[in-house]
């Protein structure tokens, strides 16, 4: 007799071993013909996983999140069979999943072209609509070899080869192609529905620029097509908000090839910088914060005691100078360590808070650069509290209260918690790391705040908080972070002097609400779509006559505005008033004030809003006073 536990509890027994798919078909014929894959034991299986003995069980649908996992990779092996079919010389390599889709991997005698993804889509369809039974066979790993090699498929044979020799490896066939793969799969080629290609790309053969050039095909596959459409919906509009075309087209930026992963920042731009830079100082004043400043450039020999260049090395820019060894700083943290040093410190000091915007460079690969998101040199709102140990936890709290009141302001209100834990390759004993990842956890549930674990994701140094924030397509991003951190100052000497007269090491706090400047801003432009709302518009407001007779006033205006703090542009081109209208909505400025004669003669304003709003015709001290109220308000 064999018992199956079900997720809502129930047991059900059977007489002899039996499939997944025969459970799922004893529940009832609806969750048969939706069954996707099996859960046992935690592991994910094929429906045509035999079931031999006592288990927990977990019928995989479209519904769980691990359903539209088996469906991506599923189709995966199905665009590699549609490839095959078409194109019966290319080899195939490898197809995981990835976010939102997957990727297969090529090699081919010539490029594939959009046409070509088009007929290979086609096939696709074709093929999921014969409705095939994906089966699986498992091979010793010699056995395997000698069939891949059979087919002419040398990618394939070289990945198994790479296996210990006492392994098996299983392959899974629909039709008339067979791959290698762990799976699971689903059950048959008629259950992938929702899927279309996206892209070609390039990529080396393993990664490795000194292997082939293979050619990727990505794609997309989910279990409904209002899923899809969403998404493909949600990538047409990231398309119009990517901030490298929203720098170019409102001035705020560019980059270059003299300068790769460096930014060049417009005057526009920069005015965003400055803006955003002030408001964190004055987070920093109010959160009892010393600004500080560090070098560039620190000697070797310090970044050997903190641990980063055993650790750290391949990231950092190097340079030498008169026989000595430099690193230019990828953080700040050890140059803030050298302030706390240059005093004998008391605990009655504690915490000590110091703050700086570090300019940082390390040194990214080029395919990783992208944009301002992803740079070589950029701006970190730093800082780091020394403290006490009985003070980490209300440090972190008050961090978070600040971080999050910061993200409200930008117009961020879905935020996600989660905590990095100890990495594989770390410095410092397993008590302190206990003690750091408890600190962290006791500081959130002081917060009333559930978060979400990372096993192994946390700076070699110590664990930290994540703060992924939601744009307003419902995208995710990674910014703010704060991190425990009780080796460095033993490395570096930071002491004070305790209570008892002791001298004691400082716990370090790691703490950023925006993470890097560069890409918090290249965040903001994408979630407003370079539509900033009035307080972080490098312009606010254009001041546009009608013709020559309004010159005079509409000067006027424009000064009145920019004695009150606004930043204002004035355009008396002579151009019709309708183009001068079009050209500043084009640059989504808030606030067009447009003055003609009526207005002049009344001393009124004109005032058109962003989006094509006619608010009428009001005097200035009005208008003045509605800008107040919408700063203050920080409301988009």
């Amino acid at each position: 007799m064999i018992s199956i536990r079900l997720p809502d509890g129930s047991l059900r027994q059977f007489d002899s071993p039996l499939t997944v798919a025969q459970v799922a078909a004893s529940i009832g014929p609806g969750l048969a013909k939706a069954a996707l894959a099996g859960k046992v034991k935690g592991q994910l299986v094929d429906t045509s996983f035999l079931i031999d003995s006592d288990v927990d069980l977990a019928i995989v649908t479209e519904k769980d999140p691990e359903g539209l996992e088996v469906i991506r990779h599923s189709t995966a092996h199905l665009l590699a069979h549609a490839v095959k079919q078409l194109y019966p010389d290319a080899q195939v390599t490898i197809g995981p999943v990835i976010e939102n889709g997957f990727y297969y991997d090529f090699s081919y005698k010539r490029p594939f072209t959009p046409e070509d993804l088009v007929l290979i889509e086609k096939k696709m369809v074709e093929l999921a609509k014969k409705d095939e039974v994906i089966s699986r066979k498992v091979l010793p790993r010699d056995e395997a070899v000698a069939y891949f090699k059979s087919i002419g498929e040398i990618y394939k044979a070289e990945i198994i080869s790479s296996i210990p020799t006492d392994q098996e490896v299983s392959l899974y066939t629909e039709g008339d192609f067979t791959d290698l793969c762990r799976g699971p799969h689903v059950p048959s080629t008629g259950k992938l529905k929702v899927f279309k290609l996206m892209k070609l790309a390039g990529a080396y053969w393993r990664g490795d620029s000194k292997n082939e050039m293979l050619q990727r095909v990505y794609g997309t596959a989910w279990a409904k097509k209002e899923d899809q459409e969403a998404y493909l919906f949600m990538l047409e509009e990231a398309e119009k908000r990517d901030h490298r075309k929203l720098g170019k087209a409102l001035d705020l930026f560019h980059l270059q090839e003299e300068g790769p992963g460096l930014v060049f920042w417009h005057a526009k731009g920069w005015t965003i910088w400055q803006i955003i830079e002030q408001y964190l100082r004055n987070v920093y004043q109010d959160g009892g914060y010393q600004e500080v400043k560090t070098p560039q450039i620190l000697d070797r020999t310090l970044w050997e005691r903190t641990g980063h260049w055993q650790n750290y090395r391949e990231s950092m820019f190097v340079t030498e100078s008169e026989n000595r060894s430099y690193a230019i700083k990828p953080m700040s943290c050890p140059g803030h360590i050298q302030i706390f040093n240059t005093g004998l410190r008391s605990y009655r000091e504690l915490p000590l808070r110091f703050g700086e915007f570090g300019q940082c460079h390390r040194n990214e690969t080029s395919g990783a650069l992208h944009g301002i998101m992803r740079v070589r040199g950029f701006t970190q709102d730093d800082g780091h509290i020394f403290c006490t140990e009985e003070q980490v936890a209300q440090e972190v709290t008050a961090f978070h209260l600040q971080a999050m009141k910061v993200y409200a302001d930008f117009g961020f209100q879905h935020i996600d918690i989660k905590i990095a834990t100890r990495p594989d390759n770390r410095i410092g004993s397993d008590e302190e790391w206990d003690r750091s990842e408890q600190a962290l956890r006791s500081a959130l549930r002081a917060c009333n705040l559930a978060w979400e674990e990372l096993p192994g994701e946390g700076a070699f140094y110590g664990p930290k908080v994540e703060y992924h924030l939601k744009d307003s397509l419902g995208r995710s991003w990674q910014v703010g972070t704060v991190q425990i951190d009780p080796a460095m100052p033993v490395r570096l000497g930071a002491e004070y002097v305790a209570e008892d007269n002791s001298r004691k090491i400082p716990m370090m706090v790691h703490r950023a609400i925006i993470g890097s400047m560069e890409r918090f801003i290249g965040i903001v432009i994408e979630n407003f779509a370079g539509a900033f709302p009035l307080w972080l518009s490098p312009v606010q407001l254009a001041v546009v006559n009608i013709s020559e007779a309004q010159s005079e006033y509409a000067h006027s205006v424009a000064e009145i505005l920019k004695k009150h703090g606004f930043r204002v542009s004035l355009d008396l081109r002579n151009e019709k008033i309708t183009y001068k209208i079009r050209d500043h909505s084009v640059h989504k400025l808030p606030y067009i004030i447009v003055v003609g004669d009526k207005e002049r003669d009344a001393g009124t304003v004109a005032v058109r809003a962003r989006g094509n709003q006619d608010l009428g015709v009001m005097p200035l001290a009005t208008l003045v006073e509605r800008l107040n109220v919408e700063l203050a308000a920080k409301v988009n």
